[in-house]
């Protein structure tokens, strides 16, 4: 779930109520849910803020990022309080068990990103599919704001996906999937959507199992 989402200014509170229906409604359907919160805009706000005032250690960067991913876990955790397990989870190689309908996560330590974190869930709940909830429809083959004839990929394999995000993590790196979580991914055999969160209809049918609009990644 990208900080993004959660906040891209401001924290976007009509959004936050509607994608909190969506998920009632398909826990009434039977479903759970493990969230797992990014850092967005208000950790490249502190870690820019930070870089003006003092030269930044790889570490000082990947912790401001982690504290921001926490906090917006926290507000995530608090919207779901009546469903969600009392605990967020920081550490996602812990043993974990819970009985509730969501259970939230942030991120771990420097060197991981949240993207590291859902595949390290992915893995120990044994879940073969994990939605990214980004801010753009799909993964395109340059940045679509800065270039108007990107081109959107509907599906394509870890092997193309990584030639494109390259194999090392950078803190504060914007990708649609951070390339490390794709190593893990691809030797998981692992299956992501990339989506564009702000649309929940779309999001509807990928939880669903229906033909969305989004980008299949496996």
């Amino acid at each position: 779930m990208g900080g993004s989402l959660i906040c891209p200014e401001k924290i976007d509170v009509d959004f936050l109520k509607a994608f909190k229906q969506l998920l009632i409604e398909q826990i009434g359907k039977g479903k759970r849910f493990i969230l797992i919160t990014g850092g967005g805009r208000t950790a490249r706000n502190y870690q820019a803020a930070a870089g003006e005032i003092t030269d930044l250690h790889n570490d000082d960067i990947d912790w401001l990022g982690i504290e921001a991913t926490r906090l917006n876990a926290h507000l995530v955790r608090t919207i779901f309080h009546d469903y969600a397990n009392r605990e967020i989870v920081l550490d996602p190689t812990e043993k974990i068990s819970f009985n509730e309908k969501i259970l939230v996560a942030a991120g771990w330590k420097p060197g991981f990103s949240t993207d590291y974190d859902a595949v390290l869930l992915a893995k120990q709940f044994k879940v073969k599919k994990v939605i990214n909830l980004t801010n753009t429809d799909y993964v395109y083959d340059n940045d679509p704001k800065q270039h108007p004839d990107a081109k959107p990929f509907k599906e394509m394999s870890w092997k193309e996906f990584r030639k494109l995000v390259g194999d090392e993590w950078n803190p504060g790196l914007n990708a649609p999937f951070d390339p490390v979580a794709s190593m893990e991914a691809e030797k998981l055999k692992l299956c992501v959507v990339i989506i564009n969160g702000k649309d929940l209809i779309e999001l509807r049918k990928a939880i669903t199992g229906e033909k969305f609009e989004g980008t299949i990644i496996n």
